[in-house]
């Protein structure tokens, strides 16, 4: 298709869905019971909430020990990894800096994207509504002590993360032309298949992809046009009034990208995602400067209550039951969903793209996190009685906008704005997760058909809150940490050699530099 016929396309398949989610949206808000549009969304709320509430009673059953089963498992796979590498996310700290820069950047190594750009895509998946919204939850549950326990989990899930991404570039698929196909569904079916585990593998494989598909249309999707909607809604009433041009506006920037692939994603979160990072990192500096006298004390008060119940409950609340559920761990670390972004990477050493990746958690959860808990306790915010006792995203994200306007008046406006980049950055890295496992599932030919209906769902989670479809689609995000955990760990052997010989030929000096 060429790029007129390709343009005229879009255009009108987007005219088409202005008229068709116009309708929908004035059905769904018209409160008439017997709308076909009202029918279907109950019918679909009652089924899908059910399953949820199936998924969650499995993944949070805690043995009677307080430890839900989801958190054994990806904090679990986290510890396992740190000390079976022998702690490289440590040692490998500053090399995987000067990778980042660019420095053993070649344009002939196979891939399709810079390390940069893998790693902003990666990011711009994860840096979200978890950083805002779940730690002000964590700090208001817990007490300071919980961003104790989120630095911890941080630590532990860049070992997870460098171990799915080296996996996935050891197992990638690069075809004639370039293209990557990557991600978990490759390392689980051919990695187990190498140790014959091949009914194991495809399995493991399949199963991953439906939950990345499932995933990636709900909390990849939905949840962030719904929540943007819900938060510009605070700054101004008129954009719920409206929230079917606020849809249709976010689905005509989301299909702008997507149909350009990972090539142009990357172009895109390696400009936005450092802008939107360091605007919000930046007004949260300034809160905390102006207080630089009580940081030392809130320090203190953060280890001082870290190991009690109260902050150990809180810490594992905000970053599983309230942030992790509605961001899918702050930092998707363990999840296998950053290996799709980093398989595409220019790069010919599996291991070096895993240490570029393993940063993703220390800048998204360690930097990001930890600046709005400060803030938090700084204004005081996460005391405030009109906060106590209340979840949810939007609760959290109210609390540190509170936290924000306290301090610099009018900079709700700056973090409704910084919110919307968070959603949307993380709506076109999902659509490529969804996408790649679509593909593995059902052809390349059929990718078109996925871009379509993640760009509805974009429209739809803007105009309709589908409770129970967004907790059955977190409850699919949380699931891949399964397959991918289990699969990971088997494979462990074969990550920690590839390891082991990368590091050593860097302390020999034996790996070229470029720039």
């Amino acid at each position: 298709m060429s790029f007129k016929n390709r343009t005229f396309f879009w255009f009108a398949w987007l005219l088409g869905l202005f008229v068709v989610g116009y309708a929908f949206a004035q059905e769904a808000s018209s409160g008439e019971s017997d709308g076909a549009i009202q029918i279907f969304i109950a019918a679909l709320n009652e089924h899908l909430g059910a399953a949820a509430n199936f998924l969650f009673s499995v993944f949070f059953f805690d043995f009677g020990l307080g430890l839900p089963l989801i958190v054994i498992v990806l904090t679990g796979g986290g510890i396992y990894y740190s000390f079976y590498f022998g702690w490289i996310t440590f040692r490998g700290f500053k090399h995987s800096l000067n990778v980042i820069r660019g420095r053993y950047d070649h344009p002939d190594h196979p891939g399709e994207i810079s390390h940069f750009k893998a790693l902003t895509s990666a990011l711009s998946a994860t840096v979200g509504l978890g950083n805002i919204a779940g730690v002000a939850i964590a700090v208001s549950a817990g007490g300071p002590g919980a961003v104790f326990w989120m630095i911890v989990t941080a630590f532990f899930g860049m070992a997870s993360k460098l171990a799915s991404c080296t996996l996935a570039v050891m197992h990638r698929k690069i075809h004639p032309d370039g293209r990557v196909s990557g991600g978990p569904m490759y390392y689980l079916e051919h990695g187990l298949s190498g140790k014959g585990l091949r009914p194991v593998g495809r399995t493991f494989a399949v199963i991953f992809a439906l939950l990345t598909i499932g995933g990636s249309l709900g909390g990849g999707n939905m949840f962030q046009a719904n929540q943007t909607v819900e938060i510009l809604g605070t700054v101004a009433e008129g954009f719920k009034t409206y929230n079917w041009v606020i849809g249709l506006f976010m689905a005509s920037m989301v299909a702008i990208v997507i149909i350009g692939g990972i090539k142009r994603i990357g172009n895109v979160t390696s400009r936005v995602v450092p802008f939107m990072c360091g605007l919000y990192v930046l007004t949260s500096i300034l809160i905390i400067l102006s207080h630089i006298t009580e940081v030392p004390t809130l320090i203190a008060n953060i280890i001082a209550q870290a190991f009690t119940p109260e902050a150990m409950y809180g810490g594992f609340l905000g970053v599983l039951v309230q942030g992790v559920r509605r961001a899918a761990f702050s930092n998707e670390a363990g999840l296998g969903s950053a290996a799709f972004a980093h398989a595409a990477a220019q790069t010919d050493e599996p291991a070096r793209e895993g240490m570029v990746a393993m940063i993703g958690p220390f800048i998204d959860t360690v930097i990001i996190c930890s600046m709005t808990a400060l803030v938090c306790m700084i204004t005081g915010a996460y005391q405030l009685a009109e906060f106590q006792g209340q979840g949810g995203s939007l609760v959290g994200a109210k609390m540190t906008a509170a936290a924000f306007d306290s301090f610099i008046p009018g900079a709700r406006y700056v973090l409704a704005f910084a919110v919307m980049l968070f959603a949307y950055s993380t709506m076109i890295s999902w659509s490529y997760y969804g996408e790649r496992a679509w593909e593995y599932l059902f052809g390349i030919k059929s990718i078109l058909a996925y871009r379509i209906i993640f760009v509805c769902f974009v429209f739809i989670g803007a105009v309709t809150a589908l409770q129970n479809v967004l907790d059955f689609s977190d409850a699919m995000i949380l699931g891949m940490a399964f397959p991918n955990i289990i699969g990971g760990i088997i494979l462990s052997p074969q990550i920690k050699a590839v390891l082991k010989e990368y590091w050593g030929r860097y302390k020999a000096g034996e790996l070229a530099v470029y720039k």
